[in-house]
């Protein structure tokens, strides 16, 4: 895992759960890690858990949803390390409900933030990877981005979309940066918490309760990708709970 060390990392959604996950383990391996998210106040507290335990980290407001706010972002990741090496678009919204409930302003909100985000990412981050001609995304997506089920109609699709941004990203862009697309199944995290629907959140939330691995699982699936050789690019993995056999 060598390859971690004194990478500059930047990650969306680093508030809590997956992306909380990813910083703190990375930055224990050595990675200056750069936190944004919406909620400022807990991407302190991170921050300073970090720094406590011998880590390097910095953090700032990060809405996904606008470009300028991503632009901002990596360019904060440069003002404080002076390079980016791996950006990890983590942030996601997994608003769950069936069609026919007509929850059309949850439906754009996950294409805003689910897809729209990514591409944002992508968009302020590449140009700096172009321009040294190295670099790497590591893109979270979802089981439900190869699975579709009642209520996951919307979300499975917007999972979709990850999986092909990631992959047509991996063959137009340079041969000297690598596009990595992790795909966790069950983990704790406050996903379930985006559901609106009252009873659906509870049958979610005691769903994920039953069956999940922790957020470090996905870290480690993560510093995997990116501690690989420059030469090897890990292009999908798929971490689920053993248990976990319906999807």
């Amino acid at each position: 895992m060598e390859n971690v060390k004194g990478k500059v990392v930047a990650i969306t959604g680093a508030s809590s759960g997956i992306g909380e996950a990813i910083a703190k383990h990375l930055a224990s391996m050595g990675a200056r890690v750069v936190l944004g998210a919406r909620r400022t106040a807990k991407l302190e507290t991170i921050s300073n858990v970090i720094k406590a335990n011998g880590g390097e980290a910095v953090y700032t407001k990060l809405d996904v949803t606008v470009p300028e706010s991503l632009r901002a972002f990596v360019d904060f990741s440069l003002e404080c390390y002076g390079t980016l090496d791996v950006f990890v678009n983590n942030a996601g919204l997994m608003p769950l409900s069936m069609i026919n409930n007509y929850k059309i302003k949850e439906w754009h909100q996950m294409i805003d933030v689910n897809i729209k985000g990514v591409l944002h990412g992508i968009a302020a981050a590449l140009p700096v990877f172009e321009e040294k001609d190295s670099g790497q995304f590591v893109n979270i997506s979802s089981v439900g981005d190869r699975w579709v089920g009642p209520t996951s109609t919307v979300y499975s699709a917007t999972k979709f979309a990850v999986r092909a941004i990631s992959d047509g990203l991996r063959q137009e862009v340079s041969r000297n940066i690598r596009v990595a697309l992790i795909a966790p199944g069950a983990t704790e995290s406050e996903l379930p918490n985006t559901i609106s629907d009252p009873e659906l959140k509870k049958m979610a939330i005691e769903t994920f309760r039953k069956e999940t691995i922790s957020g470090l699982a996905i870290a480690k699936a993560v510093a995997f990708a990116i501690a690989q050789p420059e030469d090897v690019d890990v292009n999908e993995l798929v971490v689920r709970p053993t248990a976990q056999k319906n999807l």
